[in-house]
């Protein structure tokens, strides 16, 4: 895909279509890695992020059991 470079203030910049924006999942930020003569741009993602969904979908699926107990039996928490 070859795309402009266009002026912006004294800076130049890219613009990204709407189509790739969402397909990437691309937001407010992008992390900028440069690699073997290459510029590749990535989606920031935060750490957890949908994590809350992912957890309610396993409590309505009953896949949220723990697999190991919490204590075991011999442990003695007053040590």
């Amino acid at each position: 895909m070859e795309i402009s470079v266009i002026k912006i203030g004294n800076s130049r910049g890219i613009r990204l279509a709407k189509a790739i924006l969402d397909k990437y999942g691309i937001q407010d930020t992008v992390e900028l890695i440069l690699k073997e003569g290459y510029l590749i741009l990535k989606p920031v993602r935060k750490p957890r992020e949908g994590w809350e969904d992912a957890f309610k979908e396993m409590h309505q699926n009953g896949e949220d059991q723990l697999l190991i107990d919490d204590l075991f039996e011999d442990e003695d928490l007053e040590d």
